[in-house]
């Protein structure tokens, strides 16, 4: 289900929290005039270094002797700079997210998403965490349809240096901020993966925040 624009409507102001304590704990209500929100006391994991995986052998039909299979091409690799999903009409900016001097974390704004910079890149070994607002109190923002993705669903992130890594859909989870899957987010991966990460579930009006959060899992196409 759909819920942007009509979310937006229930409140004046809306945000992007990212706790970030090994984990996105928190999302929406946050200040929109500070753009800002409070962050956890540590980091996700920090950019592995990259690593070489050794080719595959194989027995040879012919000898029954191993034979050298080449490992597949890496993928390109770098920072983002855009993100495109064509099954649900985003086209957006990425830009990098860090932490602001007085220790909370730097959002996006509205319209655009925002790659977590302390971890690993898209291309790189490791999950590379994009996140985005659900709403604003104008409408829906970037991430606002991203609970219709389905597996199979085509992300491609281009990089600055204009090449272009792409990802396919494996599934999208709904967790509750007190139950995020910590783990699964942000463990080191033995290739490169990317999440997508949106506010979901009822906005609850005593506390100003989203009760849960949607992660998008996706793997290398």
């Amino acid at each position: 289900m759909i819920h942007g624009f009509r979310r937006a409507s229930r409140r004046t102001t809306a945000g992007l929290v990212l706790a970030l304590a090994l984990g996105l704990t928190a999302c929406g209500g946050a200040d929109s005039e500070e753009g800002r929100a409070t962050a956890g006391p540590s980091s996700p994991s920090t950019t592995a270094p990259a690593t070489t995986t050794p080719p595959d052998t194989v027995p040879s039909p012919a000898t029954g002797r191993a034979t050298t299979v080449p490992a597949a091409p890496a993928m390109p690799r770098g920072t983002p700079a855009r993100i495109t999903i064509s099954s649900i009409g985003v086209d957006a900016p990425v830009v990098d997210l860090n932490r602001n001097p007085d220790g909370t974390l730097e959002v996006p704004d509205w319209q655009d998403a925002g790659w977590w910079r302390r971890g690993p890149e898209p291309g790189e070994r490791g999950p590379a965490v994009v996140v985005g607002h659900v709403d604003s109190q104008s409408g829906p923002a970037v991430f606002s349809r991203l609970e219709e993705l389905g597996a199979g669903d085509r992300v491609d992130i281009v990089l600055d240096d204009g090449g272009t890594t792409t990802y396919v859909v494996q599934r999208s989870e709904r967790f509750p901020k007190d139950a995020f899957p910590t783990r699964d987010v942000y463990e080191l991966t033995d290739g490169p993966e990317l999440r997508l990460i949106t506010c979901d579930g009822e906005f609850d009006e005593a506390t100003g925040h989203y009760v849960d959060n949607l992660v998008v899992f996706a793997n290398p196409a």
